[in-house]
């Protein structure tokens, strides 16, 4: 008897989008209910024993559905047992507190789903730093502890998870006073990892960064192209720390190859800007390959989501970015040849598969050409006591023409992406 005492409790659950019709950016229902019921699996302890799309005109202020429909859901909630309703959107405290009543179950919006997600995920020491950051700033808005009916031991957060916790007694001081402790530790990670950089930009490796919609097939490619032991299953946000490795061009020239973690649509804001350090790789990488499942019936939606999130993180137009398209294997025959059909027509578009290894050596020598032929003329202007920067971009052979001028100079160099990253360091 005493082994049973130790196994994980399962959560049954109960997965609903709400279709809002008034809703401008509303996305198609049964995509949108298939990506959050991913997400759910992507937590080990929860059972999905039921799912659905729930039609709203508006959404109602106090109960987000109507009663009738709230009613209808407590009889299917209660012949399932179910313990925990994950709603697919944003609840507010007081309609999360009113369905918790009505049903008699714990519920989670997308964003407490997401959050439970990165504390199971995250490894380093900045993604637990920027979890709990981006926990607290959620529960600021409730003063209600969320998370108390996912119990399960793991590491990470004290606040998250656990058996047994007790109700959080916090006023918004007490969390502010939290968020500035950590805000500090986070300082401090990000000024390390600063420092590492700016080591990196000494040494002449280049910085290529795989950046996608989660579950596009980039850790898959990581493990084929470093032989990297990194997580590679087919869950959401399998990868949330940013993984690095050298990696061999087929020119014998080193890279450093990024492994960053997965792009959603509808990612609450607080929740980029908590991740924001952790794409930070992004910022100072020479090439973006940008992985796509191709075999995706949303696939465009979700490559206008991943660009719209580089916009936001101010990717620079003067970084290379090659598109991937993905899981080629998983396509018919018809489908893949069109697919390499159109890549072939686009030179900074490849077909591949990360699984097989089809066309990953075109996409290669593609890199190897970005960093090296990606040569363009830009003006710089430096201050008189910006001489040691004067002197590094003499010393390297990149000055076309100076002019002086009253506060200093204005030089017209030829560089590329890395040596403008490198600059950049300075």
């Amino acid at each position: 008897m005493s082994g049973i005492t130790h196994e994980t409790h399962v959560t049954r659950a109960w997965v609903l989008h709400p279709d809002i019709r008034s809703d401008r950016e509303r996305r198609d229902p049964d995509m949108a209910l298939e990506e959050a019921v991913s997400l759910a699996a992507a937590l080990p302890d929860l059972e999905i024993v039921g799912q659905e799309v729930v039609p709203l005109p508006r959404p109602h202020a106090g109960m987000l559905f109507g009663s009738g429909k709230i009613d209808e859901l407590k009889g299917r909630l209660a012949g399932a047992d179910v313990e925990l309703v994950l709603i697919d959107g944003p609840v507010t405290p007081v309609q999360q507190r009113n369905l918790e009543k009505a049903w008699g179950v714990k519920l989670l919006d997308r964003t407490g789903l997401i959050l439970e997600i990165f504390s199971d995920r995250a490894a380093t020491r900045e993604g637990v730093l920027q979890v709990e950051m981006a926990a607290l700033s959620y529960q600021r808005t409730r003063l209600v502890r969320a998370w108390t009916h996912l119990e399960r031991q793991r590491g990470g957060l004290g606040f998250v998870g656990g058996p047994g916790e007790t109700q959080i007694e916090a006023d918004r001081r007490a969390i502010d006073e939290q968020l500035v402790r950590l805000r500090r530790q986070l300082d401090k990670v990000v000024k390390t990892r600063a420092l590492h950089r700016k080591a990196r930009a000494k040494v002449p490796y280049p910085i290529v960064a795989l950046v996608g919609y989660t579950n596009a097939g980039k850790s898959t490619l990581f493990n084929r192209l470093t032989g990297a032991e990194v997580m590679a299953e087919d869950m959401l946000f399998a990868t949330l720390d940013p993984t690095m490795r050298a990696v061999k061009l087929p020119t014998g020239a080193d890279v450093i190859l990024s492994d960053t973690v997965g792009f959603i649509s509808d990612l609450p804001t607080e929740l980029v800007a908590a991740f924001r350090a952790t794409l930070e790789e992004v910022l100072a990488a020479d090439v973006l390959l940008h992985v796509r499942d191709i075999s995706h019936p949303s696939t465009e939606e979700q490559a206008a989501d991943v660009r719209s999130i580089l916009d936001s993180l101010g990717v620079g137009e003067d970084v290379v970015q090659l598109e991937l398209w993905n899981k080629l294997d998983l396509l018919g025959a018809e489908e893949a040849a069109a697919a390499r059909a159109r890549a072939e027509r686009d030179d900074c578009v490849f077909a591949v598969s990360a699984l097989t290894g089809e066309g990953l050596d075109a996409f290669l020598e593609a890199v190897t050409t970005a960093l090296g032929a990606e040569r363009r003329r830009d003006t710089v202007h430096l201050r008189f006591e910006d001489g040691r920067r004067r002197a590094w971009l003499y010393e390297k052979g990149l000055v076309v023409e100076e002019r002086p001028d009253e506060t200093g100079a204005t030089l017209l160099v030829d560089w590329s992406a890395k040596d403008r990253a490198q600059f950049g360091t300075l």
